[in-house]
């Protein structure tokens, strides 16, 4: 993985992502369906740039098919976090907009939309 600056435990990251999701409006939240929120230290693969990522299948493109699927999967990466950052203030501003960056994911916002907005 290489040098991260950053000492965090798998634990405190885990608050700081439950942080993170406390931050979302309610009404936000409630507008979410069959998602799953999982801290991981690397994502599959053991590639180490990945801050998060979000499975699934977004809720405009749900069709009367998608009754009965799994859970779409939001994860976010502990050890990736970790390496970019410098101090905790820094993982505690990362985590937030990696958590908005993958629900928006969910809601079907993609990657270009959301470098538009600053959340990228």
């Amino acid at each position: 993985m290489g040098f991260v600056p950053v000492e965090m435990s798998p634990e405190r990251f885990e608050e700081l992502v439950g942080e993170a999701l406390d931050e979302v409006p309610v009404e936000l939240m409630s507008l979410m369906s069959n998602v799953v929120f999982l801290v991981e230290d690397l994502p599959e693969g053991g590639g180490d740039d990945l801050l998060g990522l979000y499975e699934g299948t977004a809720l405009p493109d749900r069709g009367w098919d998608y009754a009965g699927t799994l859970p779409d999967r939001i994860t976010i990466y502990r050890l990736p976090t970790l390496k970019v950052c410098g101090t905790e203030a820094e993982v505690v501003d990362e985590v937030a907009i990696t958590v908005v960056h993958e629900i928006a994911h969910h809601f079907g916002i993609d990657d270009q939309r959301l470098h538009e907005l600053g959340w990228a």
